[in-house]
């Protein structure tokens, strides 16, 4: 194959005549489908609540649904079916709008990676399960009492910790079974001994510890918090998460 000459010096050389492309847009709110699904079930249910139900509609929907540790004191066999739904179900109801906010937006910002990372049916799976971790948590620090735990708090924090394993440290990219990129999820002691995540941990630590010994970090909200549904949240994301992030395995650029 021939080579094409270089043009003399002066002349004009030869450009591209095709246009530059102009680079793609990030939306505002760029967040996935399935967190956008999932903030609008928590306001559509506590919209339900606040404008739709009378006040003795909504006293049996929030007890019907929600968590209370005094159930599981009962032979089971005596009760109905509300301790076998309400471990989950306690997640998506709200105490009132500063709740509901809240917890909205640390949804959008620790579920938003984890959603893309782990996919729609690994997300409910993960919702499913951490829910029940919070709850299992705070049913045995308040074993037999007549208390009501509602929100979303103890997913939130699960998700936290999940995003700890990856989110929070670079490393090197691995290919996923679909050839597509992502990062490496740390192993539980290499996010242990990172100091960005030591840092965050212990800052949330900090905050939970405390809200249970009564100090008001967040106004009214601290006089309800399930302290210790946030904790078994956090652990369990933060120990299990591996159970639900999608299969990859080594790339090497």
């Amino acid at each position: 194959m021939n080579a094409i000459p270089e043009p003399p010096e002066g002349e004009d050389r030869p450009v591209n005549d095709e246009p530059p492309r102009r680079p793609d847009r990030e939306p505002v709110f760029n967040l996935p489908t399935g967190i956008l699904v999932s903030l609008l079930l928590l306001a559509g249910i506590y919209a339900a609540q606040s404008l739709l139900f009378d006040a003795a509609t909504e006293e049996w929907f929030v007890t019907t649904l929600g968590f209370s540790p005094v159930r599981y004191v009962y032979p089971l066999s005596e009760q109905g079916f509300e301790w076998l739904w309400t471990p989950v179900t306690y997640s998506l109801l709200h105490g009132g709008i500063e709740h509901l906010v809240f917890n909205s937006l640390w949804l959008a910002a620790f579920g938003t990676p984890v959603y893309r990372r782990i996919g729609a049916t690994r997300f409910v799976l993960f919702w499913i399960a951490s829910s029940a971790a919070g709850a299992l948590l705070h049913a045995l620090v308040n074993w037999g009492q007549p208390t009501l735990m509602i929100g979303a708090s103890a997913v939130v924090s699960a998700l936290m910790g999940a995003a700890c394993r990856f989110a929070f440290a670079g490393g090197r990219q691995i290919r996923r079974h679909d050839m597509g990129f992502q990062v490496r999820r740390l192993s539980v002691f290499e996010a242990l001994g990172d100091r960005t995540i030591q840092v965050f941990v212990g800052a949330w630590l900090f905050g939970n510890i405390a809200i249970a010994v009564g100090v008001p970090l967040f106004g009214d909200l601290s006089q309800a918090v399930a302290w210790d549904a946030h904790i078994g949240g956090f652990v369990f994301g933060f120990l299990l998460f591996a159970l639900f992030d999608r299969p990859a395995r080594s790339f090497t650029p």
